[in-house]
């Protein structure tokens, strides 16, 4: 049962944050306010440790501390951009998602 409900809590989660962060901002200026305008740390942490913990350890997704040492860069993109999973498709997108995956990557 309680895996269940987690389970239940982790789709939750993931569809509120691909509704999240799918907009542009309104706010101009080339700030990085916005997801888009970050770094992939900051991506990371705006739209990934919600289920993979603050410090990559995990939570309700897998630990990403050092991911980079099991998947290449290409294969976490492929991931990144078509899910796996409980994790939804196109949490990150374009060139966030590369950032992101080359972050990742060198997570040895």
């Amino acid at each position: 049962m309680k895996k269940q409900l987690a389970m239940a809590a982790a789709l939750l989660l993931a569809i509120g944050l691909s509704a999240c962060g799918n907009g542009s901002s309104s706010q101009g200026g080339g700030s990085n306010n916005t997801v888009s305008g970050g770094d992939a740390e900051k991506l990371v942490d705006q739209k990934c440790s919600a289920c993979h913990g603050n410090n990559l350890e995990g939570d309700v997704g897998p630990n990403l501390q050092h991911i980079g040492s099991k998947l290449s860069e290409k294969q976490i993109l492929h991931v990144i951009e078509n899910g796996k999973g409980d994790m939804p498709a196109g949490l990150l997108k374009g060139s966030d998602a590369k950032k992101v995956a080359k972050w990742l990557s060198e997570k040895k």
